[in-house]
């Protein structure tokens, strides 16, 4: 009961009207954050940190205002996802796999509403998770060392460099691609560049913004300069009956009500892992919902639990990412150390005395999350149909904004025109791809997880001395290691025995992004 009682106590602090008013401005703001491309949560959580400051919060109205922005942002990323293929952010990268399908078909609107209320049930349930959940689950994330870490991203490449594509070679091809552009920059023990070529400007590697913005959105512009127009005189038809449906129906939501479950439980636990965050939540949880339901290979084509699953798992690894970050003080993603800074700044010291020493602080912000959330779907699930009517703008007009946008988000951000042309290249090796029917999915993967991948590989050889064989000295390190084998043999051995139907072309078959 004394749970319940701090949650109370939690509430009284939440539901003033100053901390009510923050949240929804954190809410409001995160979603616009959230759609823009490029963007994501933890850039619009560092971009307000100053207003925070410069208002005098406090740190538990801080603290409402910035995570209200977080889950916001987390909301917002589906919206350019589903109606222009171009994700808001990383872990709303899976939503494109079949939230564009669906808008391609009519189904917009459905979609959206989909999204937003798998992104309430992910976030809802994932809150009451760091409610109860949090001691026991902080203690199985303090089973995972660098070795176990390495077998958990080799199970992501096993399994998920596969789904964007029936073609695993090519998935394979492109998950290296992204392995080798993460390689680029100071090697971090030696201090020696590695594939900069000379250019000061690739020694911190790759910016995963440029990378997206450049494979998603630029590549998009590129995609539709080639067939000139010819994209938009397909869709004159379609225009009137493009946003579908503003609230699904019965049967979709029962549908997909499993997947949201599945997902949100997968979500979770990625985001408690420190370091692994929303992005990896959000591909198990798509990974695991195809392996599980895609009898009829319907996934990649606009299936809604391809909405619905990655949705919940990115939502509920926002909160899942918490639980390090205030139990143990370790930030369980990129957007949570920026979190952690800001309270730190603040005098406020996240670890396990936390909840005795500053339980307002712990337990407004927990009621804030549970406030955030019926906010967001309020103001969310009224909105599907203007987020839908994007579509109904001329593609002529479109496509120039889509790359204003991503100049200005690109350019905003780093100040520097290097990485603007970088984003083109990478929006010219995206139409490349595109044309030689390559995923573009698993480079991201790659470029994303590559770095976290092999950080703990050498770690786990500097503790062993160069012994390979540490690798597999858990149970648990074993258990994933067995889990990727399968996962990667598994489809291979699979397509031998289930042949695609006839007159269904590859492409077809793929789950790509775009046209």
């Amino acid at each position: 009961m004394d749970t319940f009682t701090q949650l109370a106590n939690g509430f009284a602090i939440a539901l003033t009207f100053e901390n009510l008013f923050l949240a929804f401005v954190g809410c409001i703001l995160g979603t616009i954050i959230g759609a823009l491309p490029g963007l994501g949560p933890a850039n619009g959580v560092a971009i307000l940190i100053p207003l925070a400051f410069s208002l005098g919060l406090p740190a538990t109205p801080a603290l409402i205002l910035l995570t209200s922005v977080y889950y916001g942002a987390m909301y917002g990323g589906r919206i350019s996802s589903i109606l222009l293929n171009i994700p808001g952010d990383e872990p709303a990268m899976m939503t494109t796999l079949d939230g564009y399908p669906m808008a391609q078909k009519g189904q917009a609107g459905e979609a959206l509403a989909i999204s937003g209320i798998a992104s309430f049930v992910g976030s809802f349930f994932a809150t009451w998770g760091l409610v109860f959940l949090a001691p026991s689950l902080v203690a199985l994330a303090l089973l995972f060392g660098p070795a176990e870490y390495f077998a958990l991203y080799l199970l992501a490449f096993a399994t998920l460099g596969g789904l964007a594509s029936a073609n695993q070679a090519k998935a394979a091809l492109a998950a290296a691609l992204g392995l080798g552009i993460a390689m680029i920059g100071v090697d971090g023990q030696t201090g020696v560049p590695r594939f900069s070529f000379g250019e000061v400007h690739l020694y911190d590697g790759i910016d995963f913004l440029v990378a997206i913005v450049g494979l998603f959105a630029v590549a998009e512009v590129f995609v539709f300069l080639e067939h000139k127009g010819e994209r938009e005189a397909a869709d004159e038809g379609d225009k009137l009956s493009v946003t579908g449906r503003t609230i699904p129906p019965l049967s979709m939501l029962k549908e997909t009500a499993g997947s949201m479950g599945r997902g949100t439980i997968v979500g979770f636990f990625a985001g408690v892992l420190p370091g692994a965050g929303a992005s990896l939540g959000s591909f198990l949880a798509y990974g695991f919902e195809k392996k599980l339901k895609n009898k009829n290979d319907t996934f990649g084509k606009g299936d809604p639990r391809g909405v619905a699953a990655p949705e919940a798992g990115n939502n509920a690894s926002a909160g899942g990412a918490l639980v390090p970050m205030l139990a143990l003080g370790v930030p369980g993603s990129g957007t949570t150390a920026v979190l952690l800074a800001m309270l730190m700044t603040l005098n406020v010291q996240p670890g396990p005395l936390l909840f005795q020493q500053n339980p307002d602080v712990v337990w407004g912000l927990i009621a804030a999350l549970f406030i955030g959330n019926i906010m967001l779907l309020i103001l969310n699930l009224p909105l599907v149909a203007v987020f839908a009517r994007v579509l109904l703008i001329p593609v002529r007009y479109l496509m120039p904004a889509v790359a204003m946008i991503s100049f200005v988000s690109v350019y905003g951000i780093s100040g520097s025109s290097f990485d603007v042309m970088m984003m083109v290249i990478f929006g010219l090796l995206g139409w490349l791809l595109r044309k030689m029917e390559i995923p573009t999915v698993p480079v991201i993967l790659g470029i994303l997880l590559g770095n976290a991948m092999e950080v703990n590989l050498r770690r786990e050889l500097t503790i062993s001395d160069g012994n390979l064989m540490a690798l597999f000295d858990s149970p648990l390190a074993i258990t994933l290691w067995l889990m990727a084998i399968g996962g990667f043999l598994i489809p291979i051995v699979a397509g031998r025995f289930f042949r695609r139907p006839e007159g269904v072309t590859e492409k077809e078959a793929e789950a790509n992004v775009g046209d």
